[in-house]
């Protein structure tokens, strides 16, 4: 723990220092420095995240309004929109490359890469993480994937347009549409850099976790962020390389002749010369990362919900020791649930069976995670922040989503409801919605720890209005397209009588998607005029008890001035009877509050249950210290 070479206590003038002597290049470009890392993934990620957003609007006015000609789109689009229509080929490009950036890079490296880095070290009492040069490199990587992806809109035949799934044999052949040559290509290369990204971020947040926590932090006394976030790296760390052995195999096929996902395939009434593959291959390749992606998603914004939920409520987390082992259930089984994409491949009716099982018991884990939340709510002293408000809007999409997916895991309801908006708006809601909410309710709450200011309120809670109501007017209305048979990713609907039904409420969706996207204007406004303007920070302006906010609000290269806090309980001592404050920081130590101390407090401490004792008997307190 001690093995990083930085100053410790009393060397406050060498910091300084050392400071002084930091360029531009060191401090905010090629910073190794975790924190620095944070807000690079953080801005990245919503640089990403409103690129990803104008692309879904761009799509959104040709699925209103689709025979309406739209001059201004020429002027964005080029060729692409020309007489201002987007064309059917582009449109698939759109949904690619929107469902890619928000999947990957934004509720993936935006949300794990921001607060896995911001927080391992703080919350657990760190300089840095273990090798603060691959952090630095894993988000460089995950920049240049950002770079090549959008660098597709730049070639001549346009980005990648198979599905963010990229099914072969779209994906595997260059010449099936103008969206599977060069723009397919850098979608791969884009991806094998983020997955290399990824899985270096993985190795430093998994190894700082296991070796470098504070003196008194163990394991059950790490806050929930944390185990949140481990986790979250373990599943990556076991699932993405999968998804780089099919991108591989996918590039055998595009460039070296292959078989292995094309099989009596005819273009243009050629026969290819492919035997023997088998794109269902790919689909076991794609889903075996693709589902645990889902919690790769999920958990960092269900623990970064849990932290805020019990700071706000002013109450202990309820149920911590369920709530780890739902997150370490979750885990185990997003590995075993994948085949519920694939229940439509003409799958053995046994083996569906077997993935509906595992598919409907992962429920469980969740619905301990969203009963818990709400006794934490129940009868709490609730601050409605701006990042509560967002924690509570995590848990309404993660139950209203959450329901939609029972429906989706049956396999006999699925193969009806599969490809139709009925999945669009599940995932949207579960996984896109939730998600959201879960990174922005991080982003607010932690926001005087990264910037050492305070983001407007009144401007917070506009956003978070705009978001939650625009979210369920955006999606709800899909789950009745979806029941209807409406399926996704289609132009346009004017050609089929039973769908043109639905176009008034596609006008309805599409005025909804770009009232919530003025609403994500808020945010970038505050967000950014708050860095330089917003009111100062106090150290701990939420009174909450984890570790990060010892720290000093002016950020220093590793993070206290002087030795690093000794953690004497765990992180949820909210409102304790017999204490005069509601909050205990962790670093106080049980002998200062000998008032409120509880018996499961000393996990069975002999020592320390005698030194109560004698404190109770002279005080005349009368209290049963065993169980």
């Amino acid at each position: 723990m001690s093995s990083i070479a930085i100053p410790h206590a009393g060397d406050h003038g060498h910091d300084a220092h050392e400071h002084h002597h930091e360029t531009f290049l060191t401090k905010y470009i090629f910073s190794q420095d975790h924190k620095m890392i944070a807000k690079q993934f953080l801005i990245t990620g919503i640089i990403m995240a409103f690129f990803a957003m104008f692309l879904s609007i761009l799509f959104r006015i040709q699925l209103a309004w689709p025979e309406k000609d739209f001059p201004i789109l020429e002027v964005f689009l080029g060729k692409w929109a020309e007489g201002g229509r987007i064309r059917p080929d582009f449109f698939l490009s759109l949904v690619t490359i929107h469902g890619t950036i928000m999947v990957f890079f934004v509720l993936t490296a935006g949300l794990s890469g921001t607060f896995s880095n911001l927080l391992i070290p703080l919350q657990l009492g760190a300089r840095d993480m273990a090798s603060p040069f691959m952090n630095m490199l894993s988000y460089w990587f995950f920049f240049s994937a950002c770079v090549v992806m959008i660098s597709s809109f730049f070639v001549e035949s346009g980005p990648a347009s198979a599905g963010w799934t990229i099914y072969p044999p779209l994906s595997a052949l260059p010449q099936a549409i103008p969206g599977s040559g060069t723009g397919m290509s850098l979608w791969l290369a884009s991806m094998v850099l983020f997955i290399a990204s990824q899985v270096m971020g993985g190795i430093n947040y998994i190894s700082t976790v296991l070796n470098m926590r504070t003196k008194g932090m163990s394991l059950w006394r790490m806050p929930l962020t944390i185990w949140a976030v481990f986790l979250t790296a373990i599943v990556g760390l076991l699932s993405f390389p999968v998804l780089v052995s099919a991108v591989v195999l996918l590039i055998f096929d595009r460039s070296m002749g292959t078989s292995f996902y094309l099989s009596d395939i005819i273009i243009g009434g050629q026969i290819l010369p492919n035997e023997g593959g088998s794109p269902i291959l790919f689909q076991h390749l794609f889903w075996f990362l693709g589902h645990p992606e889902v919690y790769i998603v999920l958990m960092p914004a269900l623990g970064l919900t849990s932290e805020v939920i019990a700071t706000n409520s002013r109450k202990p987390i309820f149920g911590y020791h369920a709530m780890v082992y739902s997150l370490i259930g979750i885990t185990v089984l997003s590995f075993i649930v994948w085949g519920h994409h694939m229940f439509v491949t003409g799958m053995n009716p046994f083996l569906g069976g077997v993935f509906m099982i595992t598919t409907l018991i992962i429920a469980v884990p969740s619905a301990v995670k969203t009963f818990n939340y709400l006794a934490t709510l129940w009868r709490g002293n609730i601050k409605f922040t701006p990042a509560m408000l967002f924690a509570i809007g995590l848990v309404s999409f993660f139950i209203s989503g959450g329901l939609t997916g029972i429906f989706l895991g049956n396999s006999a309801l699925d193969i009806n409801l599969h490809d139709t908006y009925f999945v669009v708006a599940h995932f949207h809601l579960v996984m896109g919605s939730a998600s959201i909410c879960g990174m922005l309710c991080g982003v607010y709450h932690w926001y005087p720890k990264m910037f050492g200011r305070m983001m407007n309120e009144k401007l917070g809670y506009l956003h978070f209005w705009m978001t939650f109501i625009g979210a369920y007017l955006v999606f709800f209305p899909m789950h009745f397209m979806g029941i209807d048979g409406v399926p996704r990713r289609y132009y346009s609907f004017t050609n089929f009588p039973f769908m043109q039904e639905w176009l008034t409420v596609n006008v309805f969706v599409t005025w909804a998607a770009i009232i919530a996207g003025f609403g994500q204007v808020a945010f970038l406004f505050n967000f950014f005029y708050s860095i330089w303007f917003g009111k100062k920070a106090s150290q701990n302006p939420w009174n909450s008890n984890t570790l990060e906010w010892t720290t000093p609000v002016e950020h220093l290269h590793g993070n206290w001035p002087g030795e690093i806090p000794t953690v004497y309980r765990w992180p949820y001592d909210y409102s304790k009877p017999g204490h005069d404050e509601d909050f205990i920081p962790q670093t106080v130590p049980f002998s200062e509050t000998m008032s409120s101390n509880l018996p499961h407090d000393f996990e069975g401490d002999a020592a320390a249950e005698q030194i109560q004792r004698e404190w109770d008997k002279e005080h005349g307190v009368e209290r049963e210290l065993h169980h």
